[in-house]
């Protein structure tokens, strides 16, 4: 069966980031049939070969995560590579140790979304998979297996989640992060003991927060209310500089300032992207516009949203000779496809979405001025962003939504009381609709969940907050 046939016939299909569904039509067939179709494109395009292959498999603390582990891993086996189980880890360090042994990875998390879905990320030796890639998977032919028995996993090496944390406590000094107070929001990020390790290992005096045994649904676009309240808490409770945290795979950082106020991932991007010297940043269109206000960088491309889209156009930056390349989304994910200087050594690139850099290099970047986080964001150019979401939201109801408003005037019928008249429409990725007083509505069906994501973007932090609760209520009502 064609791999594109067996993702309508389960609802199990290609989002923003690998396969996702519902851990029930995860089943152990699709989870093997789908690793078959992957490894299969490998073949064919000479990426793989069975003489002396192995192919690398990782996972979130998600429930469902060791079952479908074991499924990916019986279909390596059953294409005669070896299994390499990286164990529990975050998502950057298998993607990171495929391409330091030139083999491809596999990671199992269904990232932020809630524990009854999960999914398989895929990734070839030279990183993620990219749309076009995508496209050639869906084309596959295998057979599927019903009834199918995976054998007990091999046991974990160590090896991947040991090089993931030598990358940073090798490049920095050892004391850099003296006299830091950071709380580190552990949950049920898979990432938890490695930021603790990290933070500490850099001389920063680490305070362990709300451990989970229980799946936690962290979304860095889409924060909590409860998680706001605790970080405010948590500042004051335990006089912290920071907290840091990251979703259920630990490749989207969240980091707070001293007053426990949690910052955009799009803001996060432009500081770090500031620490580290970069000339070129590649963001997709939802990210905050301060980053062409602020001046700070040569060249500045939008994509569209997904890290697939953001490492091909870095990619194509590298190729046309643009230097210092980053990119990062507004969930706070952030890619280098550049080696950087820092502290006389050289950082290789890490082409894939990552918590740890973009957090270090905001902590240090405060630190070395002398001065809080909140100070260092205040320099920004004043543009502020927010995002929610209306969950339950099928992806036809999306698709109707942004099919009327293709036409102009049915935005200004159904938004002008609230925002003004249109000033432009961009499409790149949903509709993103910038009014004529500066006002942005961005509206995108997720890519990853049944979800109707709604962006806004302002020059007042109070209007941002009128105008999230107005388009999100707006929008329930338009749905009826």
């Amino acid at each position: 069966m064609l791999i594109n046939d067996l993702m309508e016939k389960s609802q199990v299909a290609f989002g923003t980031s690998g396969a996702r569904g519902l851990v029930t039509d995860m089943t152990d067939s699709i989870c093997h049939a789908y690793t078959t179709g992957f490894l299969q494109y490998l073949e064919q395009i000479g990426e793989i070969n069975r003489t002396s292959e192995t192919v690398a498999i990782a996972g979130d603390l998600r429930p469902s995560t060791k079952r479908i582990m074991t499924a990916v891993a019986q279909a390596i086996s059953d294409k005669g590579y070896k299994v390499i189980n990286c164990g529990y880890i975050p998502s950057p360090a298998i993607t990171l140790y495929g391409l330091n042994y030139n083999c491809p990875s596999i990671m199992i998390t269904g990232s932020h979304i809630p524990d009854d879905r999960n999914g398989i990320k895929f990734n070839k030796c030279s990183g993620e998979i990219l749309k076009i890639d995508e496209e050639q998977i869906r084309s596959q032919n295998v057979e599927v297996i019903e009834n199918l028995c995976p054998s007990d996993l091999p046991s974990e090496d160590k090896t991947a989640i040991q090089n993931y944390v030598n990358r940073y406590t090798n490049i920095f000094p050892n004391d850099i992060l003296e006299g830091i107070r950071i709380g580190i929001y552990q949950h049920s990020a898979v990432g938890r003991e490695v930021l603790v390790h990290v933070f500490q290992g850099l001389g920063a005096e680490v305070i362990p927060l709300g451990f989970s045994n229980n799946f936690i649904p962290v979304d860095t676009e889409a924060v909590r209310e409860e998680d706001h309240k605790l970080a405010k808490e948590w500042v004051e409770e335990y006089s912290l500089d920071t907290i840091i945290t990251t979703d259920g795979d630990s490749d989207r950082p969240l980091i707070s300032d001293e007053n426990g106020i949690w910052l955009r991932g799009d803001i996060l991007g432009i500081l770090a992207a500031k620490f580290l010297n970069a000339e070129t940043v590649i963001t997709p269109v939802s990210s905050n516009t301060a980053v062409e206000e602020s001046n700070l960088f040569n060249k500045v491309y939008r994509t569209r949203i997904g890290s697939p889209y953001v490492i091909a156009n870095m990619i194509e930056a590298s190729l046309n000779n643009d230097c210092k390349v980053v990119g990062y989304e507004a969930n706070g994910g952030f890619l280098t496809n550049s080696f950087f200087e820092l502290y006389n050594k050289s950082l290789p690139p890490l082409p894939t979405r990552d918590a740890i850099l973009p957090m270090l290099s905001l902590i240090i970047l405060s630190k070395e001025k002398g001065i809080s986080i909140s100070q260092e964001v205040e320099k920004l150019p004043k543009r502020y962003t927010a995002s929610d979401r209306i969950e339950n939201f099928p992806l036809q109801e999306s698709k109707k939504i942004l099919e009327r408003y293709k036409d102009i005037n049915y935005i200004e019928d159904d938004f002008g009381d609230i925002f003004g008249d249109v000033l432009s429409v961009d499409d790149t990725d949903g509709l993103r609709v910038t009014f004529a007083n500066n006002d942005v509505l961005h509206l995108r069906p997720s890519g990853n969940a049944p979800e109707f994501r709604c962006y806004n973007e302002s020059d007042s932090l109070v209007r941002l907050s009128d105008l999230q609760q107005m388009s999100i209520r707006r929008l329930k009502e338009l749905r009826g």
